[in-house]
């Protein structure tokens, strides 16, 4: 799913909120015995529908096929079984792949990976800090002010080369002195809910006057902003996202959304400053807000806590935790956590 949303927003940038709400034609498929993948009948369909090209069709399957050949190349040991059931053909072919052409792809990034001495780690790992005040030691403040803002727990090195506008081998390059040395670490997370099984696709009970309620969602990345709308629009809630940390404070005096989402790290600024500014004024004093992280450690939650947040969520976020901490915080008003 991460490989499928970083590619939509890579070559189709308006889908990315579009496929976490699937067409009712699509919400019943189930992956596990559809003999076509859904995510390529959601393709097809976006093309009748002229909402993508073929072309940006072509680039998301081109993209795609590249990178399962590069993780089966560094796989090394791989089983495969010729699937020869004659029914399992594409309903309507909307692009023509040169076998020859996509190994030769995928071989070309596999040695530059090598090359780059970067054989050992997975582009799909997620870069931590593990050491930050050493690290803050050993970098200049501008290097460690960007480190922290992007190395959050949330991207992989694929993620990370596609909101850098750069190469996934040089960025994972660059990285390298960093995690050899030990004060970045690379970890796995989870993969992102497939929609296709994930029960916030049909519109869940909602109270009476949920359609009243507005949400608003704090966070630098375009993406969260994105997903979070699909998922609370869906749900019913009106929704305002705000990708500007600065921007904030304006636009949430002027909406006095029900309840906020406060991204933990953002540039020039951060969810603490902005919650604690928010609880200083009347009009925010009772109104939810709900810190969103990629750290979930005990000083972050408590110095949350200390600048009034009402809940402290990690992420990735669940789907189903979202709407049910939304249900909560909005019956109960800003009791702290």
């Amino acid at each position: 799913m991460r490989r499928w949303q970083r590619n939509l927003a890579a070559y189709c940038p308006r889908m990315v909120a579009y496929h976490s709400v699937l067409p009712p034609n699509l919400a019943g498929v189930n992956v596990a015995s559809s003999t076509t993948d859904w995510q390529y009948q959601l393709l097809c369909l976006w093309v009748s529908q002229q909402q993508i090209t073929g072309e940006q069709a072509a680039q998301v399957i081109d993209s795609i096929i590249s990178e399962v050949l590069f993780d089966v190349a560094q796989a090394m040991r791989v089983v495969h079984q010729i699937n020869q059931d004659p029914d399992y053909l594409l309903s309507a072919p909307i692009v023509l792949i040169d076998v020859q052409q996509a190994i030769a792809k995928a071989a070309e990034l596999w040695q530059a990976w090598q090359d780059a001495q970067l054989a050992n780690y997975f582009p799909n790992s997620v870069p931590v800090i593990k050491q930050p005040e050493e690290l803050r030691q050993r970098t200049s403040a501008q290097v460690y002010q960007t480190l922290i803002q992007v190395l959050n727990g949330q991207y992989t090195l694929h993620d990370l080369a596609l909101k850098m506008k750069r190469n996934v081998v040089q960025v994972s390059h660059s990285l390298l002195p960093y995690i050899r040395s030990g004060l970045v670490e690379l970890i796995s997370i989870p993969d992102l809910p497939n929609p296709i099984h994930t029960p916030i696709l049909k519109t869940p009970p909602t109270l009476a006057d949920s359609t009243k309620q507005l949400v608003a969602c704090v966070d630098d990345s375009p993406l969260v902003c994105q997903t979070m709308e699909a998922l609370l629009t869906a749900a019913g809630y009106q929704f305002v996202g705000i990708d500007d940390g600065l921007r904030a404070f304006a636009v949430l005096l002027s909406r006095k959304p029900d309840l906020i989402f406060l991204d933990l790290v953002m540039p020039n600024t951060n969810g603490y400053e902005i919650c604690s500014k928010l609880r200083s004024l009347p009009a925010f004093r009772k109104t939810p807000i709900l810190i969103l992280t990629g750290n979930d450690g005990i000083v972050d939650r408590v110095r949350a806590k200390l600048v009034g947040a009402s809940d402290f969520l990690s992420k990735p976020v669940d789907a189903g935790t979202v709407l049910a901490v939304i249900r909560k915080h909005l019956a109960q008003g800003a009791t702290s956590y």
